[in-house]
């Protein structure tokens, strides 16, 4: 428990408080006991299943889900719908307890996530009755049931989007304008459809048929969690794999360890600003994150070589680009990924290497690239140099705009800072200290990087550093 604050600590002590205050308002109807016990059993089991496991777990509950079906939401709600408040919040204890959590401290992060669910399922319930949904899971009036149901969801994804804010700021020290940021409507369109499934459930529970037939609802959303968690899956190995590449480069070539990690997210920054859409993000992410792999390729003596590069051993270390093309060319997932690490190093007046493309002849994702590479290059201190400050760095990519850069990604790459900031973090296996709910993951920024400025030597001009008369993006 030491890897959490205490605010962060005092927060879930509080939300705590708040899940025992709705579990102990006794309903003023009568409650059948045994329907509350056969949901919260049934929600436990499906805790503890084990499906193919993906990233830490990622199911419907975010990166920090259990290793198994994750948040099965239809019986939660199905459970807000049939119950009242206070029995409703019940039935999420036991399989939020119980449930596998791999990282530590695992016994904070099941009270959290125990709590954080029964104040959301209780605040659910007491909507959806509040509204007549307990007359309309009787008598179903279609669409007019779906009045109170809907209410619920989005009570469901409100309440949550305000634990996990709160949960990001103080754990993972997110910044308090980016918490919440995107949270509710990552999480609306799941979470409507498990509500539907839970809604059948629950007309099916009170209709001639019985329980029986109401679970039966639940083979169907298995199946939908196994496919689920098989994407996750390969998800996991593709993140695998970029990580051991990664790795290897930052073994060979030290002195910019933590760079291509860097590059990956100002490459993800300038995307978003663009408005690509979320499959394209990701792969512009590998794209710089993979951008000097070929790397590998090149002489150990050469990347660690203190002083000036004569031209042959330039020469050698221009090939990096092609050497990374072939080591990649067989991993279909990168697609686009795999031009840019090649033409990453072009320029826009055809003075570039390796084939000297001109203008719109370098693909778009090389061009992404070739700015977050320089924009990272000129504010990371190295062996030789350090940092400059943000705004030098900026300054020097617009006053190479059109000649060696894309106006428009640079634009966007300004665009982007100024509303974000720059604050780096340089691991591909952060995990957050206590994270649940339904929210996917997010990007993260919560280390700030040492800039400062001095002039260049003369080596950094025949490197090819961005910092030199003539910008370049590294070697």
């Amino acid at each position: 428990m030491g890897s959490v604050p205490a605010w962060a600590r005092v927060y879930v002590a509080c939300v705590v408080l708040g899940a025992l205050a709705c579990l102990t308002r006794l309903p003023d109807i009568r409650v059948a006991w045994w329907v509350v016990a056969l949901l919260a059993l049934l929600y436990a089991g499906c805790e503890r299943i084990t499906l193919p496991r993906g990233p830490r777990g990622a199911a419907a509950s975010g990166p920090d889900a259990p290793q198994g079906m994750g948040t099965f939401l239809p019986l939660l709600l199905a459970g807000a719908f049939l119950l009242p408040p206070p029995a409703a919040a019940l039935v999420a204890l036991p399989g939020a307890l119980l449930a596998r959590v791999e990282q530590r401290p695992k016994g904070l992060r099941r009270i959290w996530r125990a709590a954080q669910l029964a104040v959301a399922i209780w605040a659910t319930s007491r909507v959806h009755w509040a509204l007549g949904g307990r007359d309309a899971v009787v008598a179903p009036h279609f669409p007019y049931a779906l009045v109170p149901v809907g209410a619920g969801v989005l009570t469901f994804c409100l309440v949550l989007t305000v634990l996990d804010g709160g949960i990001l700021a103080l754990a993972e020290r997110v910044p308090v304008r980016g918490a919440w940021r995107g949270l509710f409507p990552r999480s609306l369109a799941p979470v409507a459809v498990h509500g539907l499934a839970g809604l059948m459930m629950a007309v099916l529970w009170r209709s001639p048929y019985g329980p029986v037939a109401a679970l039966l609802v639940l083979l169907p959303m298995y199946v939908s969690c196994w496919v689920f968690a098989q994407y996750h899956r390969e998800r996991a190995a593709h993140q695998a794999t970029i990580r051991a590449l990664v790795q290897a480069v930052d073994i060979k070539d030290g002195y910019t360890r933590g760079h291509s990690e860097r590059v990956g997210q100002a490459s993800m920054m300038i995307a978003r600003e663009l408005g690509m859409d979320d499959q394209r993000v990701e792969v512009l992410r590998f794209a710089g994150i993979l951008h000097d792999v070929g790397k590998l390729g090149v002489p150990t003596r050469l990347l660690r070589k203190d002083g000036p590069l004569t031209p042959q051993e330039r020469r050698i270390i221009e090939l990096h680009p092609e050497y990374g093309h072939e080591m990649v060319r067989g991993i279909g997932f990168l697609g686009e990924a795999r031009s840019a690490i090649l033409h990453h190093h072009e320029r826009l007046d055809g003075s570039g290497y390796p084939y000297g493309l001109v203008g719109a002849q370098i693909p778009e994702f090389a061009r992404v690239v070739a700015v977050a590479d320089a924009f990272d290059a000129m504010t990371s201190t190295r062996s030789y140099r350090r940092a400059r400050p943000v705004p030098t760095a900026l300054e020097e990519l617009e006053r190479c705009a059109g000649s060696q850069f894309d106006p428009g990604m640079v634009r966007a790459l300004v665009r982007a800072l100024s509303r974000h900031g720059w604050h780096p973090v340089v691991t591909a296996d952060s995990c957050s200290p206590l994270r649940g709910g339904v929210h996917p993951p997010s990007p993260k920024f919560s280390a700030s990087l040492e800039q400062g400025g001095t002039p260049p030597p003369a080596s950094s001009r025949l490197r090819g550093d961005p910092t030199s008369t003539t910008p370049r993006s590294g070697p």
